[in-house]
């Protein structure tokens, strides 16, 4: 569904992404980890359309995309939750929700409201109550239901678990597994190595902007390297 060849981005003259390729197939969870400052974050905003690549191609059910400004990849089917979840604070949920669905008409716009209430009952008892009043495990549901109202085929997922106790870490995670189940591809960036690993088809791992690694989540889990530097084994 999903394919990375050689992608360079930059913040003005600094180079964060260095030659980057990977792969997602239709119906996988791929999951790209990482320590801070590793350049996960910028992959996803490259693939999303926030931020341009410098050199490189990404395709989308084999069409390149790379030149298509952010708001035509939400129609193409992509969608991103970013980073700290960037929730609409003075807005309600149901606003929040709403402006995810700014691509669909009127009647398909209840419909996905319908189904994320479903998926996350916690926001549909505060459907009227500002987001910046959520805690922060419900600011994440939003932030997800938020893109699903796009209704994507590709959804890019930058660090769910961020600042979550881990009981809540558990239930989007398992919310994600769910989602890979109703249709959706998801590309996941998560720092918590062993919870990636853990609901993932395959991983990459990447570093200074560099993939050094990638093959099956098992695999990798049982790999020394990700052990020693992620898991603290």
């Amino acid at each position: 569904m999903l394919r990375i060849e050689d992608v360079v981005s930059c913040y003005g003259r600094i180079e964060v992404l260095h030659g980057v390729s990977l792969e997602v197939g239709a119906g996988e969870i791929v999951s790209l980890v990482g320590s801070n400052g590793a350049g996960k974050t910028t992959l996803m905003r490259v693939i999303s359309g926030i931020l341009p690549l410098t050199r490189g191609r990404i395709l989308f059910d084999d069409q390149p995309i790379d030149r298509l400004p952010a708001h035509v990849r939400v129609a193409r089917g992509i969608a991103q939750v970013p980073e700290a979840r960037q929730v609409f604070g003075p807005l309600s949920v149901d606003d929040n929700l709403r402006l995810g669905a700014f691509r669909r008409h009127a009647a398909d716009t209840s419909r996905a409201l319908d189904r994320i209430y479903n998926l996350f009952p916690a926001l549909a008892e505060r459907r009227a109550q500002s987001a910046g009043n959520l805690s922060g495990g419900q600011q994440q549901m939003l932030a997800m239901g938020r893109a699903l109202m796009s209704d994507p085929r590709l959804l890019l997922l930058d660090e769910p678990s961020m600042g979550l106790a881990p009981v809540l870490v558990d239930q989007i995670l398992d919310t994600v597994a769910n989602l890979r189940k109703d249709g959706v591809t998801i590309l996941l960036v998560e720092q918590n190595v062993n919870a990636a690993l853990a609901i993932a088809d395959r991983a990459y791992v990447l570093e200074t902007g560099r993939i050094v690694l990638t093959g099956s989540s098992t695999a990798l889990a049982d790999d020394p390297r990700i052990r020693e530097a992620y898991l603290g084994l």
